[in-house]
């Protein structure tokens, strides 16, 4: 829908906005680089389908698959976000997200990269909506490269979560 690349955030802001305008109930994302099956997608949807959850996060195993500095910063942002928003998260960085239409309505946060998403989840936390986690399987150097910055955008999340945690 860009003409050009804007980041990650602006991309989704976008794609949430049509999506609300096009009056669906539920919303998935999912990353563009190939490391989650779209097969996935239904168990996502099942703790809103069941109206145990508002937004279900599709949660990666931090095992040794996962690149060791990736499993270090998962670990401190999800323990991060748990402790924050008062409930359990397993993985606050995961692109492979369900949330009802209500909270892509109501949660507007900031930053147009990389960092929208941890946002978009603290903001969702902080209002108190109910975050759950669903085991998804994840295939490392998938398709597509990943056009994360491990630096800058490492930065702008870590800011992200240090504006809840020093007022």
């Amino acid at each position: 829908m860009h003409p050009r690349n804007r980041g990650k955030g602006n991309a989704l802001r976008t794609g949430i906005a049509k999506a609300c305008a096009l009056g669906v109930s539920v919303i998935v994302t999912i990353d563009a680089d190939g490391q989650h099956p779209p097969e996935e997608i239904p168990s996502l949807l099942r703790p809103i389908a069941e109206g145990t959850a508002d937004l279900v996060l599709g949660a990666r195993q931090r095992n040794h698959a996962m690149p060791l500095s990736r499993r270090f910063t998962n670990w401190l942002s999800a323990s991060l976000a748990s402790r924050i928003g008062g409930q359990r998260v397993r993985d606050a960085q995961t692109g492979f997200r369900t949330f009802t239409r209500e909270v892509a309505e109501r949660v507007q946060p900031a930053g147009d990269r990389y960092e929208f998403e941890a946002n978009f989840l603290l903001d969702a936390l902080r209002a108190g909506y109910r975050v759950a986690s669903v085991d998804v399987p994840t295939i490392y150097g998938a398709v597509a490269r990943s056009h994360f910055r491990a630096w800058g955008d490492s930065w702008r999340m870590a800011r992200a979560f240090a504006r809840r945690i020093v007022p």
